[in-house]
């Protein structure tokens, strides 16, 4: 398949087609990108368990301290920036823990920094900056496989010990030879010839949503589905943790929010509270012993499906 920089023929004049095929077009593209993850699906899944044991770390634990990096630049960066912001209200992740090493630094978030995605050497100097260890997960996005920031980044990563991971459009490429586990979307040329904000845009965010999900689940801050770590950060959310807690212990509103606020607003607390039968000090000491892991904490699944 022809590169993530390649013009298509089928594409060709595409701005003079009728409003509704070129539309079609565009929409076709987009499902394609998507269905590509479905080839990716066993990278992915390795790379996720390979992601959650290396930050657990050696104890187990499901907070052994170790960090998520991301780096990219352009599009890939603001989707890895995108990705990032998203794991502390979902999941409880620290923000601290989820660094996003962008080509050009802060200003790129917004607007192009020209030039910025060839400076390897500063890439270089951020991961070091960083501190970046063998605790640690890079995961490193680039449509064309070979951007110099993204290369030079992930290689200085995973010699200082870091999980390296790659999500790459080209099959082949420099950046996924240079990784501990390659997700290679081959979305081919655009629809316009070179933006790779489109195809290849839409099959990272897809693809990193994914990884980065399943990575949380299997750290055990997702239990029965539910966003069990979730930082309840506003009215709607209180609401949600409410209606969660309420649900996955078949009690009450009034006891489920007399738990929540006993654990001030923490979820897997208050479910081991009125399900267990502890104070909150107790369920909290109890789910640190288990790395937060609630289906452990109340013994397995066996427990939950008695009481729930």
């Amino acid at each position: 398949m022809a590169d993530t920089e390649s013009g298509a023929r089928r594409y060709r004049d595409i701005e003079n087609w009728p409003a509704d095929d070129m539309m079609a077009a565009l929409i076709e593209a987009q499902m394609g990108a998507v269905a590509l993850l479905q080839q990716a699906a066993p990278a992915l899944a390795a790379a996720a368990e390979a992601a959650a044991a290396r930050l657990a770390g050696d104890t187990g634990s499901a907070d052994g301290g170790g960090r998520l990096i991301y780096l990219g630049a352009g599009t890939s960066g603001r989707i890895a920036a995108q990705d990032a912001a998203e794991l502390a209200p979902t999941f409880g992740w620290p923000r601290e823990r989820a660094l996003v090493l962008m080509a050009g630094g802060g200003a790129a978030y917004a607007q192009a920094v020209e030039g910025a995605e060839d400076d390897a050497e500063a890439a270089r100097r951020a991961i070091d900056k960083v501190g970046a260890s063998a605790g640690d997960v890079a995961i490193a996005l680039a449509a064309s496989g070979r951007t110099p920031f993204t290369l030079a980044g992930l290689a200085r990563a995973r010699a200082a010990g870091a999980l390296a991971i790659a999500i790459v459009n080209n099959a082949g490429s420099e950046l996924a030879g240079a990784a501990d586990h390659a997700i290679v979307l081959p979305t081919g040329p655009e629809p316009i010839a070179g933006s790779t904000r489109m195809k290849a845009g839409t099959a990272q965010r897809a693809a990193l949503t994914c990884l980065s999900s399943a990575i949380f689940m299997r750290m055990g801050h997702v239990w029965r589905g539910r966003m069990v770590a979730m930082v309840p950060g506003n009215a709607k959310l209180r609401a949600r943790a409410r209606a969660m807690v309420e649900e996955l212990t078949g009690m009450g509103e009034a006891a489920a929010a007399q738990a929540l606020d006993a654990t001030d607003g923490e979820i897997r607390p208050a479910v081991l509270m009125l399900l267990a039968g502890l104070d909150a000090p107790s369920a909290r000491a109890r789910l640190r012993a288990v790395g937060g892991r609630l289906g452990e904490a109340l013994g397995g699944e066996g427990f939950s499906d008695r009481k729930s």
